[in-house]
């Protein structure tokens, strides 16, 4: 006679009693970020157009069988994408703009050093591509508001030393938004000579430090 065994599965809680995730869903939330990084690489390297669902497999090492498990079409996948590089940036800023000592310099460079990087390239991509496409316009321009304005809330909590000049405080977000991303673009384009970059920072710098309340 067959015994029959009864199979029970613990579930595994944290202190607040909440589940922990189980192994697959641990693994099902690797894979999705491993293709969500090869996506963003693909962007990079070749461009939104040239951005197919088999280069990203080929980029992430995986069948696009397997890539399709986790993303339903290309759509889906370039929506990650573009949310994730949208918490990448968010995340650049608050790590660059939490030290409770603000000084300028200091700011500048780790905001040039954001814009200079993979993650903002990947996202001017988009942004270009998204002109002429209605269908990226319509993922990519929300993200684009969204970023805005948590942005500009991070900025107000994380500089509270400005706030009794709101007008200087927009005034100096803008100048470093727009030297800073405008030069970042200008580099991807070969239309600013690289020596020019460091006068420009610290020009950026006196700029912001006359716009800075008195302590």
């Amino acid at each position: 006679m067959a015994l029959s065994v009864a199979r029970t599965t613990k579930v595994v809680t944290k202190q607040d009693g909440t589940a922990l995730p189980t192994l697959q869903a641990t693994k099902s939330a690797a894979t999705r970020a491993r293709l969500i990084e090869a996506t963003i690489r693909c962007i990079v390297k070749y461009g939104y157009a040239r951005t197919t669902t088999p280069r990203v497999a080929d980029e992430a090492g995986m069948s696009r069988g397997a890539m399709l498990h986790h993303f339903e079409n290309g759509s889906a996948l370039m929506q990650a994408a573009i949310a994730e590089l949208h918490e990448k940036r968010l995340h650049a800023f608050r790590r660059s703009a939490g030290s409770t000592v603000h000084e300028v310099g200091t700011l500048v460079r780790a905001y040039w050093k954001q814009v200079s990087s993979q993650t903002f390239i990947a996202f001017h991509e988009l942004a270009m591509a998204a002109r002429t496409d209605s269908d990226l316009a319509n993922i990519l321009v929300p993200v684009q508001v969204d970023f805005r304005n948590r942005w500009y809330r991070q900025a107000i909590e994380l500089f509270p030393e400005w706030q009794n000049d709101r007008e200087r405080f927009d005034l100096a977000l803008a100048l470093s938004q727009n030297v800073l991303e405008g030069m970042a673009i200008n580099r991807l384009t070969h239309g600013i000579d690289d020596a020019m970059v460091e006068p420009i920072l610290r020009d950026l710098e006196r700029q912001i430090t006359a716009l800075k309340p008195a302590a």
